[in-house]
């Protein structure tokens, strides 16, 4: 899933080459049917659920693999799942903060602890590392979807903060309050979008030097290989 910094640009290209899919597919899935459980079935009146959907489609998940998932949300048994957010250090004291939809807190914190520790960091309390962040509306939409210049009016028009141009995708930047009416404006002229949300912008970046970038790199796999981790993001900078 969407994890910031230069992380994020690294995962993006990443997943697009990865041939395994399933467990990318089955966090988008869980988030689907998250989101059609606690909100309306119907994507066009749940902005959650409609960019849960927008986040798949851009993944290219089978689209009976979307129904099934919003469907889920329907059964008894579904299992209760909680958004919970871990806080700490990883290697070259970075900054961390993980996301996490989880049916069982005790199974994913001690999986959580089990990988900073094993990578030489360590698992804080709340607020040890979110202070070197700050939250904001992110949208992501991949570069053939649209120009550059015609992006930047958009944003504006829409009342966006930022829109930042990176290799492979554009990141607009908005307060979180604001996030769903900018994107309802630009989906008037945008079908598909890689995802949207509200995720942890850092306020400084730990530069990383080359020799160390595969450690920090082995560590985010780690992380996002867990079945309940979400989200990654770091304060990062990896240097070339």
């Amino acid at each position: 899933m969407a994890g910031h910094s230069h992380w994020a640009g690294i995962k993006h290209k990443k997943g697009k080459a990865d041939k395994e899919r399933s467990k990318l597919f089955s966090k988008l899935s869980k988030e689907i049917t998250v989101a059609a459980k606690l909100g309306d079935k119907d994507p066009n009146i749940n902005p959650r659920l409609r960019s849960a959907i927008q986040a798949a489609r851009s993944a290219n998940m089978p689209k009976d693999n979307i129904e099934r998932a919003v469907n889920k949300s329907s059964l008894n048994n579904t299992a209760n799942y909680e958004n919970l957010r871990y806080e700490g250090f990883g290697p070259n004291k970075v900054a961390v903060i993980v996301e996490t939809l989880t049916d069982n807190k005790n199974r994913t914190a001690s999986n959580i602890r089990a990988i900073f520790q094993k990578s030489g960091g360590s698992l804080g309390t709340q607020g040890s590392a979110s202070h070197n962040f700050i939250q904001l509306g992110v949208i992501k939409i991949d570069k053939n979807e649209i120009s550059e210049e015609k992006i930047l009016d958009l944003a504006i028009e829409a009342g966006a903060d930022e829109c930042k141009s990176n290799k492979e995708f554009y990141e607009i930047q908005c307060s979180i309050v604001d996030i769903y009416n900018i994107k309802r404006e630009l989906e008037k002229k945008i079908s598909n979008f890689i995802s949207t949300g509200i995720e942890w912008i850092p306020l400084n970046n730990v530069q990383i030097p080359k020799e160390d970038h595969e450690t920090l790199i082995n560590f985010f796999v780690s992380l996002e290989n867990d079945d309940d981790i979400q989200n990654v993001y770091s304060n990062a900078e990896f240097l070339n």
